[in-house]
């Protein structure tokens, strides 16, 4: 059975065709069809009297059109208290009408989703919204709770049949978002900077996955993909429908900052994609190579700063800490923890002991403050060093406990 919801005419431009069939209550009568218009104020109390309605199809497609506008508006900046005052548009894209794409679940789910997305490239189907609710959930989830985020993301980057394409994106776009936010960047940029980390490598999803583990260096059709998967990322974006100028910018340049021509903000944006690109893969294991420690990728960032990078460096150094929650660390007085959370200082995370003194897991973990001297940082560990499989669940409730 047909279900109809009202019409909000006060939305509805006068003179302007209206994209949906407009009926009495209940759908007993049409009193509009679609594309035709609005005549006068009178036209519209006319309607309103009628009890105007549309099929909830018609309904939920006009409302994902106007989200689409509000959306490309929000990105220039626009005020929000405007952009919420928008009257209903005029068209209706027919993607509009493709069933809700909303993702349920955490940063698992997301990677897991994200990781066919970026495997089927241009064989993608409705990619866009797609896209668009694994955007939407990564921000969500990150102004929630970007610590679990971080957690859930160094947790799994080890794992390499899990899929490294997808976990370096959305740890990049991840890190991204938290260190523009430190550079105090409006929060519309966050939005182009996790759609851009999560399909700048479109053009060599499957090649990255299978270099992580290849045990040889890139041969030379190998380094050719490489060479010129940006380019390619951008066709496969443009021949799946997007548009977004800024996003398209940051994939072709992803790799190649300095070479860019593009000014002010995006520029900055790019800086952050880029910077963020390279930190994780430093810290990423390889066939050809152990991954290299947090600390050291991230003092090593900071130090060959220049004067033009060097604010932004230490915003992200800030935002992701010596200490990445989801790694490992040695304490002074023995144990071994893993990141919890980040701390107030970089130095000073959150930890869980999940070692003792003697080498032994313990049954239970146990919540440690570095900021104390007596279970300060000693060192971090590489994570083939620890032999015991982190209870994802466990840490959730010791954070929710300690409110950290």
């Amino acid at each position: 059975m047909t279900k109809y919801v009202t019409v909000p005419l006060e939305r509805v431009q006068l003179g302007k065709p209206i994209p949906v069939d407009v009926w009495s209550a209940n759908g007993h009568m049409l009193l509009l069809r679609r594309g035709q218009a609005l005549a006068s104020a009178d036209h519209r109390d006319k309607l309103s009297n009628h009890q105007a309605c549309m099929t909830e199809a018609d309904a939920m497609a006009w409302q994902r059109s106007l989200e689409r506008s509000m959306r490309a508006i929000y990105l220039e900046g626009v005020d929000m208290s405007q952009v919420s005052e928008l009257p209903l548009p005029t068209e209706i894209a027919e993607s509009d009408y493709l069933p809700g794409h909303e993702v349920n679940g955490g940063w698992l789910d997301l990677q897991d989703i994200l990781r066919g997305l970026l495997y089927q490239g241009a064989a993608a189907v409705s990619p866009l919204p797609r896209l668009q609710a694994l955007e939407d959930k990564a921000l969500a989830l990150q102004e929630k709770d970007a610590d679990e985020g971080l957690f859930t993301l160094f947790q799994t980057l080890p794992e390499l049949e899990l899929g490294y394409c997808a976990t370096h994106a959305l740890l990049c776009g991840l890190v991204s978002v938290l260190s523009a936010e430190r550079l105090g960047l409006p929060r519309h940029k966050a939005l182009v900077l996790m759609r851009a980390a999560m399909v700048m490598n479109i053009g060599m999803a499957r090649l990255q996955d299978s270099l992580a583990q290849q045990r040889t260096q890139p041969n030379t059709a190998q380094r050719q993909d490489i060479d010129e998967h940006a380019q390619r990322g951008v066709d496969i974006l443009q021949e799946l429908g997007e548009t977004q100028q800024s996003v398209l910018d940051l994939v072709l340049w992803h790799h190649t900052p300095d070479a860019s021509d593009l000014q002010g903000s995006l520029l900055t944006l790019l800086q952050l994609l880029h910077q963020s690109d390279v930190l994780i893969a430093k810290m990423s294991l390889r066939g050809v190579r152990a991954a290299m420690l947090p600390l050291k990728a991230t003092h090593a960032m900071v130090m060959q700063a220049t004067e033009t990078t060097a604010g932004l460096r230490r915003a992200m150094g800030a935002a992701l800490g010596f200490y990445p929650p989801g790694t490992y660390v040695q304490l002074v007085n023995g144990e071994t923890a893993v990141v919890i959370s980040r701390g107030t200082r970089a130095n000073t995370p959150h930890v869980a002991s999940i070692i003792n003194t003697a080498g032994m897991p313990m049954g239970k973990y146990v919540y440690r403050d570095t900021s104390i001297s007596t279970y300060a940082v000693r060192a971090p560990l590489e994570p083939h060093t620890v032999h015991v499989i982190v209870n994802a669940d466990r840490i959730r409730q010791l954070r929710q406990h300690y409110r950290v």
